[in-house]
């Protein structure tokens, strides 16, 4: 039988398929006019029906398989897709919140802010502004009551978390020890961060990484020491929120480029005063720099002023600088001494100037007969003299009454030569003494000339008189005194006498021009007219 069927399959003729034609290539990708159909979505009802399958073929397997019957994961997912039925409503639960990571349902979210703010009220924050109900607060109790324990142990008052409620709604773990660490790692001592973040409560939100990194580094751009940065923080916390590339860097390049604020003071400046760095140029710091500049005072000085006494550029221009400067000139402080003033005592621009100046002329006329007029010309001597105190005062006072001087020549002296108010009782005794016992003059030299109490007696007043008596010169006090160590030596060596010349006048054009043709030392030449100006002035 099998010889029969293979002669059976050797005379059973082979079919040839004919070929066909060749098709032309198909494009990789669809036409353009026409989209690519997506796969359709298998329906809930085919994965319902899937279930029965999956449980037989887990019976097959075998015990080892199936284990407790129950099903594994992947097919346990099919079964909210079988048992959801189909709405059109929104969906109740919504993705978890990414500070929380808790599943609520909007009736679960507003019981629990409930709970949350009947927590909050019962511990003593208060909210009186309504500013809680913005805030985002965590769902469980347990995440709050350990938030609040955190903030009250740091130092914080519930009256501080009732004032800033938004530091109950940053994450421990996240945001605040990253930060209180960040800033003890800066030098802010633990017993100061609860007074710095009263200040800055805002820097609990910030990214050490993003917001407060890239301040500190700024700061030491700045050349402002390591050691400097928690005094700095600790002034003016605010310095934090500021932008590195934004008000910072413009008010720099200004005072620097344009008023001529020289770059190594930069630092000192904002460890002394740090505020600056967040005035605006257009609005603040030109203004003031512009109306200052319009009194007489020189830009060169005024950076030198800038320099040693930032304080000033916190000075309201319209509040404060404005009227103050119509005060002065309402007492009969001359315009064209202003910038002078300006320049020995830079804070005369931010005091309540009118209530302190009609109170020491007050004063004046009722202690020593000063009139108006004189009391001005005092006043622009010694600015200082708005802020005085009336013992400080009297004590000089007193001590020339002591000595037999009336009260009339005691106002002529002090319009005269102001700074012997700021003299010490003991030095004026000693510089006293000397003029009786060595000197032998009348009280009416000293009359005409006070400022011999200024000089110092060691190092001036004695070597030069003994020059003088040694030469037997007959000269008065203002000649051999009021001069330098070189025009001394020069008189000394001179065959005559020269007359008294007066001092440096300071005009409006900024320069300190020297009356007549008088010979100066290679030393000031050494230094500018500003400079000498600002050395002569301001180091009073």
């Amino acid at each position: 039988m099998e010889r029969q069927a293979h002669n059976r399959r050797r005379n059973t003729p082979i079919r040839v398929r004919p070929r066909k034609a060749p098709q032309t290539p198909q494009p990789l990708s669809p036409p353009l006019s026409r989209r690519p159909s997506r796969p359709r979505r298998r329906p809930r009802a085919a994965a319902a029906a899937m279930l029965p399958l999956a449980r037989t073929a887990l019976r097959r397997l075998g015990p080892a398989a199936a284990g407790d019957g129950s099903l594994p994961a992947r097919l346990l997912l099919l079964a909210p897709l079988a048992s959801k039925p189909s709405s059109s409503t929104p969906p109740e639960y919504q993705m978890p919140s990414v500070t929380w990571g808790v599943i609520q349902g909007r009736r679960e979210r507003l019981v629990s802010r409930v709970l949350a703010l009947d927590f909050l009220r019962s511990a003593g924050v208060t909210d009186p502004a309504g500013e809680l109900e913005a805030v985002e607060l965590p769902s469980s109790l347990d995440v709050l009551q350990e938030r609040l324990d955190f903030l009250l142990r740091l130092g914080l008052s519930t009256d501080d978390l009732s004032a800033y409620p938004f530091l109950l709604a940053c994450s421990l773990r996240k945001n605040v020890i990253p930060v209180l660490s960040y800033l003890e790692k800066l030098g802010v001592t633990r017993a100061r961060l609860a007074a710095f973040v009263r200040a800055y409560p805002a820097c609990l939100h910030a990214s050490v990484a993003v917001d407060l990194a890239p301040i500190v580094k700024a700061l030491r751009g700045l050349d402002v020491d390591r050691q400097d940065i928690p005094r700095v923080l600790e002034r003016y916390p605010d310095v934090l929120g500021l932008k590195p590339d934004g008000t910072i860097s413009t008010s720099v390049a200004y005072l620097v480029g344009i008023v001529g604020v020289a770059p190594r003071d930069i630092g000192p400046m904002v460890t002394h005063y740090p505020f600056f760095l967040s005035m605006r140029v257009g609005t603040t710091i030109k203004p003031f720099c512009d109306y200052i500049t319009s009194l007489g005072l020189p830009m060169r000085i005024l950076a030198r002023i800038i320099e040693k006494r930032p304080y000033i550029l916190g000075y309201d221009l319209e509040e404060t600088v404005k009227p103050n400067v119509e005060a002065l000139l309402s007492f009969g402080i001359r315009k064209e001494v202003l910038p002078l003033m300006i320049a020995q005592y830079p804070s005369i621009l931010g005091l309540p100037l009118k209530v302190k100046l009609a109170a020491q002329q007050y004063f004046f006329n009722l202690k020593l007969k000063m009139d108006p007029d004189g009391f001005a010309r005092a006043v622009e001597k010694l600015p200082q003299l708005v802020s005085l105190h009336q013992n400080v005062i009297l004590k000089p006072v007193e001590f020339l009454r002591g000595r037999g001087i009336t009260d009339d020549d005691i106002g002529r002296m002090l319009i005269r030569c102001p700074q012997i108010l700021l003299l010490r009782n003991e030095l004026m005794k000693n510089s006293f003494y000397f003029f009786k016992s060595e000197l032998k003059r009348p009280i009416s030299e000293l009359l005409e000339y006070p400022e011999y109490f200024t000089y110092s007696l060691e190092s001036r007043i004695k070597p030069r008189y003994m020059r003088v008596a040694s030469k037997g010169i007959r000269c008065s006090l203002d000649w051999f005194l009021n001069c330098s160590d070189q025009r001394f030596e020069e008189r000394m060596r001179g065959d005559f006498i020269e007359g008294d010349a007066p001092g440096p006048s300071f005009t409006m054009g900024g320069k300190l021009q020297m009356s007549g043709n008088q010979l100066v030392s290679d030393d000031d030449n050494e230094e500018s007219d500003d400079e000498v100006l600002y050395r002569r002035t301001v180091m009073l």
